[in-house]
C-alpha cells in the first residue's frame, strides 16, 4: 500500500501534471485564436475589396443609375414603408395609399416629361404669349390703367387640395397618408429626375421607378401578412436534462484523470505525452 507521504506525492505530482497539461492546452489555443484573427482580418479585407467593387459597377442605363441612388439615398422608401405600414386597420385603405401614391408620382413626372420635350421652343411661345395684350375700348382693361375704386372682395373657399389629390371610390385614410407622405417625398423624385436630359433615360427612369414602387409596396404588404409558424422540431423539443454538478474540491476540466500504480517510476514527461494522446 502507498503511504502517507507517497499519496501526498503523489497529489502534489497529480496537480503539477495539471499545471503543466493546461499550459500546453492554453498555448495551443492562444496559437488557434491568433490563427484565428489573422484568418478574420484577411477575409474583412477581401469583403472590403468586394464590396468596392460592387460599389463602382453600375447599370449600362443612367436613368437606371439615377433611380438607384434615389432610391438607396433618399427617405423615399423609408417614408412609404411607414406610411404604407401604419395603415392596419383594413386593407382597403393600404391599397389606396398604394393606388394614390403610384398615380401621384406617374401625374407630378408628366409635367416635367413634357416641359423637357417642349425645350426652349416651349419657353418662347410662352414669353410670346404673356406680351401679347389685347386693347378693348374700356380704359380699365388697359394695363396701365390704376384702379382707385375699394371693391368689396366676395369670400372664397379655400380648395381641398386632398380632394383633388384624391382618386374617386377609393379610401380616404389611404388618400390622407399618401397626401401628406408624397409632400416629403415629391422633391427627391423631381430632383433626380430633373438631372436627366437623354429621352431613354427619362423613359427607363419613370418606368422602373413605378415598377419598383409597385414591388416594394407587394413586399411591404408581405411582411406584414407574414407570421411564421414554430417548426414542428422546435415545438416538440424538450430541455435538456442538468448536466450533474463537479464534486466539490475538484476543478473543473476535460483534463484526463489518471492513476499511479504502486512501484511505477515517475516520469513527468513521459505522463503528459500519455495524457495528451487520450
Amino acid at each position: 500500500m502507498i503511504d502517507r507521504k507517497e499519496f501526498a506525492e503523489e497529489l502534489m505530482l497529480r496537480e503539477n501534471v495539471r499545471k503543466a497539461i493546461r499550459h500546453v492546452l492554453n498555448k495551443r489555443e492562444t496559437k488557434r485564436l491568433n490563427e484565428e484573427k489573422e484568418l478574420r482580418s484577411i477575409v474583412r479585407s477581401l469583403l472590403a475589396e468586394k464590396s468596392n467593387v460592387a460599389t463602382v459597377a453600375k447599370h449600362e442605363s443612367t436613368g437606371i443609375n439615377t433611380l438607384e441612388d434615389l432610391l438607396k439615398n433618399s427617405n423615399l422608401l423609408s417614408v412609404l414603408e411607414t406610411g404604407y405600414k401604419s395603415l392596419t386597420t383594413d386593407k382597403q385603405q393600404r391599397d389606396s395609399y398604394r393606388a394614390h401614391i403610384l398615380n401621384a408620382v406617374d401625374k407630378s413626372l408628366a409635367p416635367e416629361e413634357s416641359r423637357k420635350e417642349a425645350g426652349a421652343d416651349g419657353e418662347l411661345e410662352a414669353v410670346e404669349e404673356e406680351i401679347d395684350i389685347t386693347i378693348s375700348d374700356k380704359p380699365e382693361d388697359d394695363p396701365a390703367f390704376i384702379d382707385i375704386e375699394d371693391k368689396e372682395e366676395e369670400p372664397t373657399e379655400e380648395p381641398d387640395e386632398r380632394e383633388d389629390f384624391g382618386i374617386e371610390g377609393e379610401d380616404k385614410t389611404g388618400r390622407n397618408r399618401a397626401y401628406d407622405d408624397f409632400q416629403n417625398i415629391e422633391k427627391n423624385i423631381l430632383v433626380a429626375y430633373d438631372n436627366l436630359d437623354n429621352p431613354k433615360d427619362i423613359d427607363m427612369f419613370e418606368e422602373y421607378l413605378l415598377k419598383n414602387l409597385a414591388l416594394y409596396f407587394d413586399k411591404f404588404e408581405g411582411e406584414l401578412s407574414t407570421t411564421p409558424e414554430e417548426p414542428q422540431a422546435a415545438q416538440d423539443a424538450q430541455a435538456d436534462e442538468p448536466a450533474a454538478a463537479p464534486e466539490e474540491g475538484e476543478p473543473d476540466t476535460d483534463i484526463p484523470d489518471f492513476e499511479l500504480e504502486e512501484g511505477m517510476e515517475i516520469n513527468l514527461e513521459s505522463l503528459i505525452d500519455k495524457l495528451l494522446e487520450q
